[in-house]
């Protein structure tokens, strides 16, 4: 038993047998029913018991799952920055973080298009407390990252995860994807946690932090959804935050967040890839001594990346005028566009409840707002 099998996807030679065990269980059927409507069960079930490796589950079911979800769910995917990475090469990409499942299966799906490496990608225990979904996990190339620890465990827990990201980019030539902060936005600010990036930095030992961040090859990567199928689902712990009180999550709330995510209705999707950072750690090095302050730096870097790259869409502008009652960005949207994200704003939530009307209205707003603190932030029609 290695020191990283409490935490690792399947090893191939674990594939088939992980796969044989799930082949009969509802949720197998229902997400292959969903890719496969037109096929009967005893084929696809037979490609299954023929499949012997992650890229191959990956490649034949997870990315045509993935397909019928844009094309059930969004008006479609783009994408923009796959062109300057390198093929048979391993980056650390760091996120921000909309979607339980769909942010890595998205850029996942891209890296494929892409003939790119794709991602090992950090899931958080709690998502996957039925086994059904752990073993999917693993199966499609998930670490597991555990969640309400004491804290002795909780940082041996963090190098533990800190020497795996570095074996998966350093040794096995393997992408990584890690979102930039615990858990995912639910009022739209994006910012990277320091946290998480001292976590990263655990295994470099007595290396430079930046020198040691260089090797890994960081790319900062920004999603946007036009609509966020959960964003009514994130309402009540927001409630909870503006009342000052102590938010608890229902029994199943990350199940049904994870469900409505994939199937709820998102519009336009867009994945941006920064560059690899690399001149910027330097600078940071140069300029910092103290590793708080390098790591304080390379988040505000990061932040940068995935602000200034954020695709925006007319819901964002929309919203930003209504909360703050203006026309300035009127030019940015049309009049039926506007009717129809208050019409999703009355359907989805308590619009005369003021706390969480502003709620709602922000979580749509904030990527106009942090945008807007760059002076190069292009506001294109």
């Amino acid at each position: 038993m290695t020191k990283f099998d409490a935490i690792r996807p399947y090893y191939d030679s674990e594939v088939n047998e992980a796969l044989r065990s799930v082949i009969n269980h509802p949720m197998m059927k229902a997400m292959m029913n969903f890719t496969y409507p037109d096929v009967g069960d005893e084929i696809w079930q037979e490609q299954l018991k023929r499949t012997h490796s992650i890229r191959d589950f990956q490649v034949n079911f997870v990315y045509e799952s993935i397909q019928k979800v844009l094309q059930k769910s969004s008006d479609g995917l783009t994408t923009s920055g796959f062109e300057k990475l390198e093929p048979n090469t391993s980056y650390l990409f760091i996120s921000n973080h909309r979607d339980i499942i769909l942010d890595t299966s998205l850029l996942n799906v891209s890296l494929f298009d892409h003939g790119l490496v794709m991602t090992a990608s950090a899931i958080g225990d709690n998502l996957v407390q039925k086994d059904i979904l752990l073993k999917l996990s693993r199966l499609n190339r998930n670490f597991l990252v555990k969640r309400n620890l004491p804290p002795r465990e909780l940082l041996q827990s963090s190098k533990v995860i800190s020497e795996y990201i570095y074996q998966l980019l350093a040794k096995e030539n393997r992408s990584v994807w890690v979102a930039q902060k615990e858990g995912r936005t639910k009022d739209g600010n994006d910012a990277t946690h320091q946290g998480v990036l001292k976590m990263i930095a655990m295994a470099a030992g007595k290396e430079n932090c930046m020198d040691y961040f260089r090797k890994l090859r960081i790319v900062p990567v920004s999603i946007s959804y036009e609509y966020d199928p959960t964003d009514a689902l994130k309402m009540p712990q927001l409630l909870a935050q503006a009342k000052d009180e102590v938010y608890v999550k229902e029994k199943n709330e990350d199940f049904v967040n994870l469900i409505s995510g994939i199937i709820g209705q998102k519009k336009r999707i867009h994945i941006h890839v920064g560059d690899v950072l690399d001149r910027e750690l330097e600078n940071i090095k140069a300029e910092n001594e103290n590793v708080n302050k390098q790591i304080q730096a390379l988040a505000q870097v990061i932040d940068d990346s995935i602000l200034q790259s954020y695709k925006l869409w007319p819901t964002n502008f929309i919203a930003y005028d209504l909360l703050n009652e203006t026309q300035f960005f009127s030019d940015q949207y049309s009049e039926k566009e506007k009717q129809l994200f208050e019409r999703r704003l009355e359907m989805r939530i308590d619009a005369d409840n003021d706390t969480l009307r502003k709620g709602f209205l922000a979580m749509y707003a904030n990527p106009v707002v942090n945008k807007m603190r760059y002076e190069n932030a292009g506001f294109e029609s």
